[in-house]
């Protein structure tokens, strides 16, 4: 993985229990957070406390169109000059794509200031031809282009194989990172039952299947999703719809500064020394 670690108050005495993290830029370790309407102060007040934890702000579902002009600039504007990428919700996107308006609605993405752009047919069936131009548009316009992948309908719940599939074509077409689809309830929607627990048979043939794992980034807006998937793949696995409320309660997650990781850590420690 490339990039540098990031360094806290306490890196001189205390060592971060479950790995260090990437430093901002970052390809890997990205944490996506899920915006439903937050006000300029309360996005002034989450830069100013976890802007070095996230890379991502999705204003969610359709909620830029909700914004006055002038506020959305200087919103998007904030969280620029953090260095953190800003998009609109992938329904927004597939708004414009049912009116035949993608090219518009690029255009007017670009013009607000958004750094980059989702992707999706969660909601509606979209060609795959459609898909793959509106990628390739974006990316040519200088769009961070992300795609997600999945059903917001657990009747529609796609396949393995299906997924896969649509992760390689995406990427051949010019898309950064994919998005596996959980929705904002992250229960019963693709890798998550009812309860929102993974479904381990399934994560496991998904996880053999995705030809690059570092290329996803994986819903997880519940606690016991994010624990586990770190677990599984370490401190810089790639998370995303995550509350803006719990950005540092996921960064605890990450480094093993909460119980949940942190045990993990001790018992596999006190095994070792058993050994």
């Amino acid at each position: 993985m490339s990039g540098s670690t990031l360094q806290n108050v306490w890196f001189d005495i205390i060592d971060m229990p479950l790995g260090t993290r990437l430093q901002k830029p970052r390809r890997h370790g990205l944490t996506m957070v899920m915006d439903k309407g937050l006000g300029l102060m309360e996005t002034v007040e989450l830069l100013s406390i976890g802007s070095s934890y996230f890379d991502f702000v999705k204003l969610a579902f359709g909620t830029s169109a909700l914004y006055n002009r002038d506020l959305l600039i200087k919103k998007i504007s904030l969280i620029k000059a953090q260095g953190i990428h800003v998009y609109p919700g992938g329904t927004f996107f597939e708004v414009a794509a049912m009116q035949n308006k993608t090219d518009v609605f690029l255009q007017r993405a670009q013009e607000l200031g958004f750094s980059a752009i989702e992707i999706s047919d969660g909601t509606i069936s979209i060609p795959p031809e459609t898909r793959r131009q509106a990628i390739s548009k974006a990316a040519d316009m200088g769009l961070i282009v992300l795609s997600e992948v999945g059903k917001k309908d657990p009747s529609e719940n796609l396949s393995p194989d299906d997924v896969a599939n649509q992760i390689k074509l995406d990427l051949a077409a010019g898309v950064q990172k994919v998005i596996l689809e959980a929705r904002e309830s992250g229960k019963g929607i693709g890798i998550y039952n009812d309860k929102g627990e993974i479904k381990k048979d399934l994560f496991a043939k998904l996880i053999a299947k995705i030809p690059d794992l570092d290329s996803v980034i994986w819903e997880a807006p519940l606690k016991q999703q994010q624990q586990e998937l770190i677990l599984a793949f370490g401190p810089n696995v790639n998370l995303g719809n995550i509350p803006p409320g719990e950005i540092l309660a996921l960064e605890s997650l990450r480094v093993g500064l909460r119980g949940d990781t942190l045990k993990t850590v001790f018992e596999q420690n006190l095994l070792g020394c058993h050994q």
